[in-house]
């Protein structure tokens, strides 16, 4: 279990020294022992208070991290247990309409048990404030960044927490809807941690205490820089030649030696931060690779195939990514490179299909411009779906067809010898896609 520290010990861990200003409260008095007239409840409440130093479970302010400003909301967990009362919803609902009016990232810091049980249903509706708050902060094009603290349960995880954009977690720190109070009795603790939330998808990165201000202030200024102008396609990293025939390019493109998505981002960008999962319950980390980088000053987002059959979680992962950064007003950079959508039995159970719909709609429906480099394989309609259309480029060691030319060859029922016949008549190659009108151009290797 991780060390848990004060909410304000938290807040010093993360943000630049001198720079957090807390926000004014405007509480009343409450009824005698709250709302429910629970007998104890202010007892209890004088108890948490002369034991935190704090008067509710939330603090709530500005600050700068890394030097980009944010409004912070820092759980005080020794406050009640970080419980979400009427008052937290007051000082919740203050602190995302002060970020609305500042134009400011909002960046939760979750340690919470959930809903607090002395003030019953008003307590749990508060869960539909913090939504709506949420929900009116993202239609204002602001980001949200969540730290998930040890514990991070119930209403607080699957508002504050999981409704973020990017969810970031302490290691060791026990992550779930269910507390450890209210799980089945033969349930796995491991499935309740941030390493198994990471694993399903859900949380994008797991990062230590000492790498948590650094890892913070990246993604805050990534995700406050928007532009307008298109991201432009990398240079070609491998053989500048253009094949001679289809079959050629086929083989140049499945040659292991040639350039994947990895080379070619650390190539274009300077730094960049991780997205993953596609918050379903999955996460495709071999085959798509998502994120934000810095280019040259500037923020680009990026969801770049790496050559291997791509999994439905790879294609909602990759929606997930183009769909925030259009709404953030972020250029955004795919990179193709797949022999095809994985077809397996499980790829089909877990929504092949739908997963490759969203992403097809994520690209046609973005307003923020998105440009496409095919780098390798280019197999059907899984390379396709995370094409721009209009603004598709090629590397010379690469081709893009209908489907891989030897299913072609089956499906027309010809013979094995009659594949790289089929992948000529295809026109895949690189200049052939060109003279068709596909791609915009092929591009040119890296000086």
């Amino acid at each position: 279990m991780p060390e848990r520290l004060s909410a304000r010990r938290f807040l010093d861990l993360v943000t630049d020294p001198g720079t957090f200003a807390e926000l004014p409260h405007r509480e009343g008095e409450s009824a005698p022992d709250g709302p429910l007239g629970w007998q104890g409840y202010d007892a209890s409440r004088a108890r948490a208070a002369a034991r935190t130093g704090e008067r509710e479970s939330v603090v709530v302010g500005t600050a700068r991290v890394e030097g980009t400003a944010a409004v912070l909301i820092a759980f005080e967990f020794g406050f009640l247990g970080g419980s979400l009362g009427e008052r937290t919803g007051d000082r919740l609902e203050a602190a995302y309409g002060h970020a609305r009016t500042h134009r400011l990232p909002v960046v939760p810091l979750v340690a919470t048990g959930g809903s607090r049980m002395q003030e019953g249903m008003l307590a749990l509706s508060q869960l539909q404030r913090v939504a709506r708050q949420s929900a009116l902060t993202r239609e204002a094009g602001l980001p949200q960044i969540a730290v998930l603290r040890d514990p991070t349960t119930g209403g607080g995880w699957a508002t504050l927490g999981a409704g973020a954009d990017v969810i970031l977690a302490l290691p060791g720190a026990q992550v779930g809807f269910a507390g450890s109070r209210v799980r089945p009795p033969d349930a796995d603790p491991a499935a309740y941690t941030a390493d198994a939330q990471l694993a399903s998808g859900t949380v994008d990165a797991v990062v230590p205490p000492a790498d948590l201000k650094a890892c913070l202030g990246l993604w805050l200024r990534l995700l406050t820089s928007p532009s307008t102008r298109p991201a432009e396609p990398p240079a070609a990293l491998g053989d500048a030649r253009l094949p001679g025939t289809g079959w050629a390019a086929v083989e140049r493109a499945r040659d292991p030696r040639r350039p994947r998505a990895g080379a070619y981002l650390d190539a274009y960008f300077s730094r960049r931060a991780a997205l993953v999962g596609d918050r379903c319950g999955g996460a495709d980390p071999e085959g798509m690779l998502c994120g934000f980088g810095e280019r040259e000053g500037r923020t680009v987002a990026y969801a770049a195939q790496t050559g291997t059959a791509t999994r439905p979680a790879g294609f909602r992962t990759a929606a997930r990514l183009i769909r925030l950064a259009d709404r953030l007003g972020i250029p955004v950079l795919t990179l193709v490179d797949t022999p095809g959508a994985a077809n397996d039995a499980e790829a089909e159970r877990q929504g092949a299909g739908a997963a490759i719909a969203e992403l097809f709609g994520a690209v046609a429906a973005a307003r923020t411009p998105v440009t496409t480099l095919v780098i390798g394989e280019g197999g059907s309609g899984g390379a396709l779906a995370p094409a721009a259309p209009g603004n598709t480029w090629a590397t010379p060691d690469s081709y893009f067809s209908v489907i891989a030319p030897e299913l072609a060859a089956a499906i027309l029922k010809r013979p094995p010898e009659a594949v790289e016949t089929t992948a000529d008549q295809l026109r895949i190659r690189p200049q052939d896609l060109l003279s068709l009108g596909v791609i915009q151009g092929i591009v040119p290797t890296a000086p």
